[in-house]
C-alpha cells in the first residue's frame, strides 16, 4: 500500500493520520543551535550544560509534549559525573513508538563550543519537537536528548555514549524497547557541505528506507551510498535488538579537520542542511508509521 493509498484508507475508516503541525524550519533549527552554542563549552556535569537544560525544557514546555528524565551518575575517567537524558513524548494510539535521538553535550576540551557536534543535534531536536506540537499521531513520537555521548578522555573502554547506554538498559528493564519500531539518531548534521555516512553499523532495512526517502525527495546527493562504519548513540540500541540508523556527516571540513577543534563554530553551519535532514526525518517517520 502506498502512502497516498494508506491516507485514503485512513480517512475512509476515520483512523488517526499522523502529521506534523508545520514543515520543519531549517532557520529555526539553526537559531535553536545558536542559542545552545551561546552557552559555550557544554561538557557533562558543567554549569553550562545545566543552563542548556533549562533552555531545552522551556522550549519543550511550549510544545505540550510529556517530558521525563533518565537521571544517572556515570563513572568516567574524571570520576563520578551526574548526567540527565531528556525525553519528550508525543503520544499516539498504536502502542508503538518511533524514536528520534541526538546528544546535547560537548567534548570536554578548552574552547570547544561544538556548534555542529552537539549543537546541531540539539537544535534539530528542539525544532522537530516544535514542528510536531499538537499534530495527531499513530505511533508515539519520542524525542530524546542524550547526555554523555562524548568521551571524557578517549573513545575506548566504555568512555563514550554514557547516556544512550543507560537509557537502552532502562528501557530494556521497563519494557519500552519492545514498543520501538525504529530509532533514528542525528549527529553533526548542520554542516554547510552536507554529506552523510552510509553507516554499515545501522540496521540495513531502516538505513535503506531513510536513504530511499532522501533520494525520492531530491536529496540523494547528500545521502551517498558509500559504506563506512560509525560508532555513535545508536549502537546500544542496535545491540539491544532495536532497528536503528545513524545520520551523521563525518566529513566536517577538509579531511574532517573541524571535528573536535575550536573551528567547530556557527559559521560552518547552514539552515539548508537542517531543512534537508528535517524533511527526510519527517517523511521517514511517516513511512514508519504507515507500517504495521
Amino acid at each position: 500500500m502506498s502512502r497516498s493509498q494508506a491516507l485514503i484508507f485512513c480517512l475512509a475508516a476515520s483512523c488517526a493520520v499522523s502529521a506534523f503541525a508545520r514543515p520543519f524550519s531549517g532557520e529555526k533549527a539553526l537559531a535553536f543551535t545558536r542559542e545552545a552554542v551561546a552557552d559555550g563549552p557544554r561538557p557533562s556535569g558543567s554549569p553550562a550544560i545545566e543552563h542548556l537544560r533549562v533552555q531545552i525544557l522551556a522550549e519543550l514546555k511550549r510544545t505540550g509534549c510529556k517530558v521525563s528524565f533518565d537521571d544517572f551518575t556515570a563513572t568516567t575517567p574524571d570520576g563520578a559525573v551526574k548526567m540527565r537524558n531528556i525525553i519528550c513524548t508525543f503520544p499516539g494510539k498504536s502502542g508503538r513508538a518511533v524514536v528520534i535521538t541526538g546528544h546535547y553535550d560537548t567534548k570536554k576540551q578548552p574552547g570547544f563550543v561544538g556548534a555542529n557536534d552537539g549543537g546541531s543535534s540539539t537544535g534539530f531536536l528542539m525544532e522537530l519537537a516544535a514542528a510536531s506540537a499538537g499534530a495527531p499521531r499513530t505511533d508515539d513520537l519520542v524525542i530524546v536528548f542524550f547526555d554523555g555521548e562524548e568521551a571524557v578522555k578517549q573513545w575506548q573502554d566504555g568512555d563514550n555514549t554514557y547516556g544512550s547506554r543507560h537509557l537502552a538498559e532502562t528501557w530494556k528493564n521497563d519494557g519500552m524497547l519492545g514498543k520501538i519500531k525504529a530509532l533514528i539518531n542525528v549527529d553533526m548534521i548542520g554542516d554547510k557541505d552536507l554529506d552523510l555516512i552510509y553507516d554499515t553499523n545501522s540496521t540495513t532495512d531502516l538505513r535503506n528506507l531513510v536513504w530511499t526517502v532522501a533520494e525520492k525527495s531530491g536529496y540523494g546527493a547528500h545521502f551517498p551510498r558509500t559504506p563506512s562504519a560509525m560508532e555513535d548513540d545508536h549502537i546500544p540500541f542496535i545491540q539491544a535488538g532495536v532497528k536503528s540508523v545513524d545520520l551523521i556527516d563525518f566529513t566536517f571540513g577538509p579531511r574532517n579537520q573541524y571535528w573536535h577543534t575550536t573551528q567547530d563554530t556557527m559559521d560552518k553551519l547552514s539552515a539548508n542542511s537542517f531543512a534537508i535532514i528535517g524533511a527526510v526525518v519527517m517523511d521517514s517517520i511517516r513511512e514508519l508509521e504507515a507500517q504495521p
